[in-house]
């Protein structure tokens, strides 16, 4: 007996999904995304830590994939609480393609969950600032976060739109995947691995950035605002939803269409608990 889900029974899932997470009330939806974006900030924290002083100590590789999945627990977090995540949402294309959603109802979710996982993003900064973590191993910490930012800050925006793609690709990927479990344990597996191969191979997430930038510059990184929001934020998130949002929704909605179509409309009490 099969453990996971058949690729056209996800695609009607997921469509489903994201037709209930765009219906959701405003304001459900942007308290859901606060903690989306707290989790992610909360993952680079991770990330950070499992960095400091590994370059010296095991090979590139080896010490980018620990810090890979040190990352992915951000992620793991938001899916099995039922946060809201920008990134994630970006495939619901799929849901706007099979028209159960119009195209303001779809830019509305987006803002949502891109402001919200904003507020959660900030909010850990704080945390982490006003708890002097970045004090931490002699400051280093504090220092790899500002040389992480300043290297983030350092691609064109054509580089770092492409970086964008790549990493909402394979985030979307890991959501798109862990439907296909049914336990936890199968879900945790397919969702790290993915989020692990974007964080080692340094693609570029936009909710993650929201705490990587603002903290290294807060740290006294250099970085203008101009490089944050249209070197670097923009092209990201512009890049998360292409690679998301078309190669991924909008993509297997047109491959597994017919079992799109066949799907149940989604019913008014579903709206208010939704699956991530």
């Amino acid at each position: 007996m099969t453990t996971i889900l058949s690729p056209e029974k996800i695609a009607a899932q997921i469509t489903t999904q994201m037709t209930v997470k765009t219906l959701l009330r405003w304001d459900l939806s942007f308290l859901r995304a606060i903690p989306g974006g707290a989790f992610i900030a909360l993952g680079f924290m991770f990330f950070i830590t499992s960095q400091v002083g590994a370059a010296e100590a095991m090979p590139w590789g080896m010490h980018r994939l620990i810090g890979g999945l040190a990352f992915s627990v951000g992620i793991v977090l938001v899916v099995v609480t039922g946060g809201e995540l920008f990134t994630s949402s970006t495939m619901a294309l799929s849901a706007r393609a099979a028209g159960r959603i119009t195209t303001l109802q779809l830019l509305g979710l987006w803002t949502r969950s891109y402001l919200g996982n904003l507020v959660g993003a900030v909010s850990v900064i704080l945390l982490c600032y006003f708890g002097g973590i970045h004090h931490s191993a002699e400051g280093a910490w504090g220092d790899l976060v500002i040389k992480t930012a300043e290297y983030k800050v350092s691609h064109s925006p054509f580089e770092a739109f492409v970086l964008g793609i790549g990493c909402n690709l394979l985030v979307c990927i890991a959501v798109w995947t862990a439907n296909a479990g049914k336990t936890v344990i199968d879900k945790l597996f397919l969702l790290m691995l993915p989020v692990a191969i974007f964080v080692a191979t340094g693609f570029e997430h936009s909710v993650a950035n929201m705490f990587m930038l603002p903290f290294g510059m807060l740290l006294g990184a250099d970085i203008t605002a101009g490089q944050l929001l249209l070197g670097n934020l923009l092209p990201v998130t512009l890049g998360n939803i292409v690679g998301g949002g078309v190669m991924i929704g909008l993509f297997y909605w047109f491959v597994f269409r017919g079992a799109n179509t066949a799907a149940e409309p989604v019913a008014a009490e579903q709206l208010n608990r939704a699956e991530p």
